[in-house]
């Protein structure tokens, strides 16, 4: 044996103990967190799981199995998991958490099965509330009454006369309100009014009921809550939605006051939430914003500019290009004209902000995605959003791979419209409506939301509508045209990654990987292998958000 191989061999043992001894005493890193025994779905670019993941000054240094991050950090806190399921933090794409925080101080009529449910209803909160000055309401929807018979102001003025009432739809465009609160808009029969209905019956007496354009006529004459009570709600609202998981919101269709009374909120440490805020299109607002540019911080974006093409299926404000099947003489209407948003398309297309436009029928969608293009010019990554695109035909699906358009849809839309949504419009109209899983197809992603509060709070709702295509009840068994349902893990990355994608975000937000925000949410189920009818159920245990745990069942 040569001298080389003997003395490799004689000392190999005790070397390799030394190196082992030597790892042990090697000093960790320190990290504020490390969560083990967990299963992780990182929702990274290959979709992978993981049991462990450390974090560091808000964002995720590392994910991996346990041992291996436990013999590298050092954690101030360390969370056993219980073998529970984690997910980047839940992000709603499109929801309205500054006015649903704030109606959280209306009388609820979501779910009111007649209108003498809603009467009772008003006459209760009348009762909690006896001196505010207006009579506020929120959520009825005259499609799940027996009748489906759009309510009358009769009532309203026998039991209020005294106070001003304003009810708003659940989709927020329509109100019911009463003759004082007409009166003190001096609203009459002869009123003009453009891209909206001051509805009238068959004597042309005013019935109360306003859509779209028109409810500002009346909103205009109710005061804002102080300060302090908007303050008081907004903490309300966000609890609500950290207990549903949700870290990220794109909250769509603010005013400038709005915005710095939030970020004012963020920056005393009060309101967690990351937001993205639309901006109402106003001389105000554009004036402002498109001076001083886009806002981008780790808890505020302000980058995009929301705008209204239409009003809704529900209240028949949707713009359609055929008449709808109820109403053979109407289309809906469009709230401005073509020449106005092309206007603002062109002056957004020459700044930094995204135009991101509700758009619910088939023409408004053709209109917006026509003038989109126009103002584009070929620029694919602009991320210029559709917002709901619920009724699209078939020749303009094409156009948002066309355009670079990202698709902002609510599932739970297509699961609460489905019961009356044929009635509108019509069998083949309905196949190419809610077409979730054709519009992944053309843009490769798809933004999901909710839009609350017209639909639940509640993201997991979204996620089982979008999969399932049912409702609360798992109505239909075979679930509601099931060609447009979308697969689990593309529902969570439309709640997470994509989603952030869709505000320019995805760099920072959306997976559970090093150098992203430490956003997480634990839950007690498997999403991606719980049978459906178990999805809605899912608990939220935890919600964390940058490292800090903001939720927490008990």
């Amino acid at each position: 044996m040569r001298l080389t191989s003997f003395l490799n061999g004689r000392f190999a043992a005790p070397l390799l103990a030394l190196a082992l001894l030597s790892g042990c005493g090697a000093k960790r890193e320190a990290v504020d967190l490390l969560v083990t025994n967990a299963t992780v779905y990182t929702v990274d670019s290959t979709f992978s799981k993981a049991e462990s993941f450390a974090v560091k000054d808000g964002k995720f240094v590392a994910v991996g199995p346990a041992a291996e991050l436990k013999a590298k950090y050092q954690a101030a806190r360390e969370v056993d998991a219980g073998g529970k399921f984690i997910y980047p933090g839940f992000y709603d794409a499109h929801c309205h958490f500054y006015r649903y925080s704030l109606g959280l101080s209306y009388a609820n009529l979501v779910g009111t099965t007649s209108w003498e449910d809603v009467l009772q209803k008003l006459r209760q909160h009348r009762q909690q509330q006896p001196q505010a000055a207006w009579l506020l309401g929120r959520g009825w929807d005259q499609n799940d009454w027996p009748d489906k018979q759009f309510p009358t102001k009769d009532k309203l003025d026998q039991l209020f006369p005294d106070v001003p009432v304003a009810l708003i739809r659940v989709d927020g465009h329509a109100a019911l309100v009463n003759q004082k609160a007409l009166d003190l808009a001096g609203v009459t029969a002869r009123t003009p009014i453009s891209g909206g209905t001051i509805t009238r019956d068959a004597q042309g007496r005013l019935t109360g009921l306003l859509v779209d354009n028109a409810q500002g006529l009346v909103g205009k004459n109710i005061a804002e809550p102080s300060q302090a009570e908007a303050t008081q709600l907004l903490m309300q609202g966000q609890q609500n939605c950290l207990a549903v998981g949700l870290t990220s919101l794109a909250d769509a269709g603010l005013d400038k006051p709005d915005i710095d009374q939030m970020a004012a909120l963020q920056q005393q440490g009060k309101l967690k939430l990351r937001l993205y805020a639309m901006l109402t299109p106003t001389a105000e607002n554009r004036a402002y914003y498109l001076k001083n540019g886009p806002i981008l911080t780790d808890q505020l974006t302000v980058s995009s500019f929301k705008v209204y093409a239409d009003g809704a299926l529900g209240s028949r404000g949707a713009c359609l290009v055929q008449p709808y099947a109820d109403r053979p003489k109407e289309t809906g209407f469009l709230l401005s004209t073509e020449k106005e948003y092309c206007a603002l398309a062109k002056e957004l297309a020459a700044s930094k902000f995204q135009m991101n436009t509700h758009a619910i029928g088939d023409s408004a969608n053709r209109i917006i995605l026509n003038i989109y293009g126009e103002a584009l010019k070929g620029q694919k990554d602009r991320r210029w959003r559709i917002e709901h695109a619920q009724v699209i035909t078939p020749a303009d699906m094409p156009k948002f791979r066309q355009f670079g358009i990202v698709p902002s849809v609510q599932p739970t839309h297509a699961t609460s419209d489905m019961y009356w949504a044929g009635e509108r419009l019509g069998a083949a109209r309905l196949k190419t409506a809610y077409a979730y899983a054709e519009l992944l197809k053309q843009y490769g992603q798809l933004a999901l939301g909710s839009d609350f509060p017209v639909e639940d709070i509640n993201p997991l709702f979204g996620f089982h509508s979008a999969v399932a295509r049912q409702d609360a009840k798992n109505f239909p068994a075979t679930g509601f045209q099931m060609e447009n349902a979308i697969s689990r893990p593309d529902a969570l990355r439309g709640m997470t990654t994509w989603a952030a994608h869709a505000g320019f975000e995805e760099k920072r937000k959306g997976q559970i990987k090093p150098g992203m925000l430490a956003d997480f949410v634990v839950l007690d189920t498997d999403l991606l292998t719980a049978p459906k009818e178990k999805l809605r159920g899912a608990q939220v245990l935890q919600t964390w958000i940058g490292g800090e745990q903001v939720f927490n069942r008990k």
